[in-house]
Order: C-alpha cells, then sequence, then structure tokens
C-alpha cells in the first residue's frame, strides 16, 4: 500500500508530465479547430483561496482563428506575471461552459 501525497491539480491535464512547447499548440490549434473562444487567466501561487479563483487577462480573444496570436498573449501574461500561475481557457458557445482549459505555467 502506498501512502496518499497530496499535490495540488488543477486539470485534467496535471495529471500528466509537462506538456511541450509543441503540445500546447497542439491543444490550442484543436480549441480553435472547434470554434471556441480562447482566453488567458492567471493566479498567484500557493493561496488556498487562489486554487479556485483566476484572474482574466484582458477579455476573451472571441474568434481569434491564430494559434500565434493566443501563444502571444500567454507569454506577454507569463512576462507581466512571472512569479503566477497561466492558464489557456477555451469556452464552447454552443454547450456554455469550458470546453477546455489546461495551466501553461505552473
Amino acid at each position: 500500500m502506498q501512502a496518499y501525497k497530496q499535490s495540488l491539480k488543477y486539470e485534467t491535464f496535471s495529471y500528466l508530465p509537462q506538456m511541450t512547447p509543441e503540445q500546447v499548440r497542439r491543444q490550442i490549434a484543436y480549441a480553435l479547430a472547434q470554434g471556441w473562444n480562447p482566453a488567458v487567466e492567471h493566479t498567484e501561487r500557493g493561496t488556498p483561496a487562489k486554487e479556485s479563483y483566476w484572474y482574466m487577462w484582458k477579455l476573451p480573444m472571441f474568434g481569434e482563428p491564430s494559434v500565434d496570436a493566443v501563444l502571444a498573449e500567454i507569454e506577454a501574461c507569463h512576462r507581466e506575471f512571472p512569479n503566477h500561475m497561466v492558464r489557456f481557457v477555451a469556452y464552447d458557445n454552443y454547450a456554455q461552459s469550458q470546453g477546455l482549459a489546461f495551466v501553461v505555467y505552473r
């Protein structure tokens, strides 16, 4: 029997190894191909209240077709808040929910 070690998990991809830049690019491309609206969010690390609240970086990028533009906003957010976690979120208009969300910078 193995002892349970508590660690913070933020979404499904947290249980996998850190994604490479190419894998991040492919996930964003998939979300855009689905017609989902991309957004970038960030939060401080280590504060219990911040585990469930993320600040939105600018507005969602409604109708953005370019993976490079989304990656540029992720990088800009990371430069502005280097000690924050940064995640990508894709909103599904039809289901009115998040279609995809994952942390890019832990």
